[in-house]
């Protein structure tokens, strides 16, 4: 019987169903196209006992970021997003020149680079191989490791305690939250501060965001449920903020906790906030499925009736939720012809499961397709403009969550 990573319970209840799916970065070369794919059931549960929802640790880690697609500096606004940040962290806790600063899954150096540009001494942790070169050759200090309490031991042996420790998008993407967080503890210094975002279930359920749920996002955190994950490695809630990023998230501040005092009133609604919603009881959860279905239709029933009319829709952006979109609903190239992502990495590659074309940004201008549907619906502000060109010839942007809408830009 499968029981809950952070408490033990046996009790797993359904949430939703997905079906089975590829790891949703694991892009397709030409030469890969005729092999077999694996697929994994992705079926989200959550736990009657301590309410954290979760999927089943089919895939390892190691599978998925020895060698990673995503590199976090081709989205204009995270960058931004990060260098509000630390501006606002070192502001917050008087960083300066004496201070060190660990962020955790630092990915291409996105976010450290802002800190090396305040002469803050940093280090990055970074599994993937090929990005973590990218932050070294920006020249952000990278260590390639998971983070484990003997990873976190031994970086604070060689580098001493962090003031700061940053694990943005990534509490979600480790089966082992229970170790990861003791990790994180031994990084921090005694005194120090730990900050966390990560993709807010709340907003989850109610924005019908369930192309968010794939196989790197092992786990799924409401605040309630992040305080019980936090206490595992010892750390605290002190604080918390809601953020617009990823469709909704939390920023989480903790500190060891024997230092961390009472947490903020903001902590407490947030959580009167999820009571609710209903997400300490199954109420909260049971018409989630209902409305993933709602979805599927909907984007279906638009794309075969232009297929019908004789219109072209193409996509942009081959995010991993858009992985999770294309297979659950069963989108193939004659329904989407191709799609477009700026990082080069995917070009000439194709989506897994579906086998779509990843092309360059360039050929939706060079195509005028009648539609373009935006798959990281999460950046719809920022693609909104990007793709401000598409009104030359008339074209139209669809957005699938958190329910069907198409748009008429305007320069």
């Amino acid at each position: 019987m499968a029981r809950c990573r952070l408490c033990g319970a046996a009790s797993l209840a359904s949430v939703v169903d997905l079906g089975a799916t590829p790891p949703c970065e694991s892009f397709l070369a030409a030469d890969q196209l005729d092999r077999p794919e694996p697929a994994y059931p992705l079926h989200l549960r959550v736990c009657t006992d301590c309410w954290l929802a979760q999927i089943p640790p089919l895939i390892t880690p190691e599978e998925t970021f020895s060698e990673y697609a995503y590199f976090s500096s081709f989205s204009t606004s995270w960058v931004e997003h990060a260098r509000t940040f630390v501006d606002g962290a070192a502001a917050r806790l008087d960083l300066g020149g004496d201070s060190f600063v660990v962020e955790v899954a630092s990915n291409d150096g996105y976010l450290l680079k802002h800190v090396v540009d305040r002469g803050i001494r940093c280090l990055g942790i970074e599994p993937s191989v090929n990005v973590g070169a990218s932050a070294r050759d920006a020249g952000v200090p990278t260590l390639t490791a998971f983070l484990s309490p003997d990873t976190g031991s031994a970086v604070r042996a060689e580098h001493g305690p962090a003031d700061l420790v940053v694990a943005n998008n990534v509490y979600a993407h480790i089966p082992d939250v229970v170790g990861f967080t003791q990790g994180l503890r031994a990084l921090v210094a005694d005194d120090g501060w730990v900050s966390i975002e990560v993709q807010h279930l709340l907003t989850l359920i109610e924005e019908n965001q369930y192309d968010t749920i794939y196989h790197e996002h092992f786990q799924y955190y409401t605040v309630a449920s992040a305080i019980r994950a936090l206490a595992s490695g010892g750390l605290s809630l002190v604080d918390v903020e809601l953020l617009p990023t990823h469709g909704g998230s939390i920023r989480l501040w903790a500190r060891p906790s024997e230092v961390a005092g009472e947490p903020s009133a903001r902590v407490a609604e947030v959580l009167d906030r999820e009571k609710a919603a209903g997400l300490q009881e199954l109420s909260g959860y049971t018409e989630f499925s209902a409305r993933v279905a709602k979805v599927r239709r909907d984007l279906l029933r638009f794309l075969i009736d232009a297929a019908e009319r004789g219109e072209t829709v193409v996509g942009y952006g081959a995010p991993g939720k858009g992985n999770t979109l294309l297979n659950h609903c069963g989108i193939r190239p004659d329904l989407l012809a191709y799609t477009v992502d700026r990082n080069p990495y995917k070009h000439g590659r194709f989506t897994p499961g579906t086998r779509i074309p990843i092309l360059s940004p360039e050929r939706i201008a060079a195509d005028r397709p009648d539609y373009v549907l935006v798959l990281p619906w999460n950046l719809r502000t920022e693609l909104t403009e990007q793709l401000s060109f598409v009104h030359d010839w008339g074209g139209r942007l669809v957005f699938p969550i958190p329910e069907l809408s198409i748009v008429e830009v305007k320069r």
